[in-house]
């Protein structure tokens, strides 16, 4: 085995998953805000290992469903083989996928809309996952952990608790039925092998409204109402005005909720990363949403039928 700058810990880690044994080169892999990727060769194959960090659980992470949820991703065929995990040194294994990790431009690129669709329906008419995701349920939950802990809010966090009450109301009118969501689409979870778009990484997937995943895609790439519209569209087959506000809600709910995520990280995590930096980037544009005259549009528009 190739010399490596894991340390000795993690390199222990990997000794410990017998499907790693006799591996040849261990690669960091970047991005990776809670855990820490590397690709490992082995003889039988080419793989990535997530060694996950204890301070996950403070994050909502729930490991055990992190693992049997990226099982049924792969059985869907939106995810790459599950290939071993290992609870006890926190490390879970799958395959290495050979592709081009997107950007937000990729994302935003009208062409790709079809392909973020198919992709997103492949996971969604899957099999179901083990536990529900729900922004609206988890957002009040780190909010009294950062309160209980006395970590830092933004500027007039508080003030928009009202707004997101209106959404919860609003997006209740006309229910949608939860299918398996990976719920953190960031461009960096979409690799490109040229003819299919492989979605990774299901730290908070669970069952939850499709719209919301449509949305945070949008959000996390600092997309246009343009932009939103046409992945609506790619998904459902056709333009749907309430269906996008509905998207664009959940976009703004996502924006919202993860700043308080960021919030825990900059009171917590040990990482050389800017949490509360990233944070406030998508507060900010949350703020702008919330003050701005479409909101009081998109309460009505979600309640209509097209």
């Amino acid at each position: 085995m190739v010399d490596h700058d894991l340390g000795t810990d993690l390199l222990a880690r990997l000794d410990s998953v017998p499907a790693l044994a006799g591996r040849t080169a261990v690669s960091d892999l970047s991005g990776g805000l809670t855990n820490r990727n590397v690709k490992v060769t082995t003889p039988e194959g080419v793989y990535v290992a997530r060694l996950s960090s204890p301070e996950s659980a403070l994050l909502a992470i729930d490991r055990v469903n992190e693992h049997a949820n990226s099982v049924a991703a792969a059985a869907s065929g939106a995810a790459p083989d599950v290939i071993a995990y290992a609870p006890e040194v926190s490390v879970l294994v799958v395959r290495f996928v050979e592709g081009r990790t997107w950007s937000d431009d990729d994302i935003l690129t009208p062409v790709n809309a079809p392909r973020i669709a198919d992709s997103c329906r492949r996971l969604h008419s899957g099999p179901r996952f083990v536990n529900d995701f729900d922004m609206l349920r988890l957002q009040p939950q780190y909010l009294a952990l950062c309160q209980e802990r006395d970590f830092r809010l933004p500027d007039r966090y508080l003030e928009f608790s009202h707004h997101r009450a209106a959404i919860e109301e609003a997006l209740g009118v006309r229910p949608v039925a939860s299918v398996p969501c990976n719920n953190d689409l960031l461009a960096a979870n979409f690799i490109d092998d040229g003819d299919k778009v492989w979605l990774i990484d299901y730290e908070y997937s669970g069952n939850n409204d499709p719209f919301f995943e449509i949305g945070n895609v949008w959000s996390e790439a600092a997309g246009t109402p343009d932009d939103l519209e046409r992945l609506v569209s790619a998904y459902v087959g056709h333009p749907s005005t309430a269906l996008a506000a509905r998207a664009r809600l959940w976009g703004l709910m996502s924006k919202y909720g993860w700043m308080l995520w960021a919030s825990i990280q900059d009171g917590t995590s040990a990482l050389d990363f800017d949490f509360w930096s990233w944070g406030l980037e998508k507060y900010d544009r949350a703020v702008v949403e919330f003050d701005g005259p479409d909101f009081g549009r998109l309460l009505e528009e979600v309640r209509s039928t097209d």
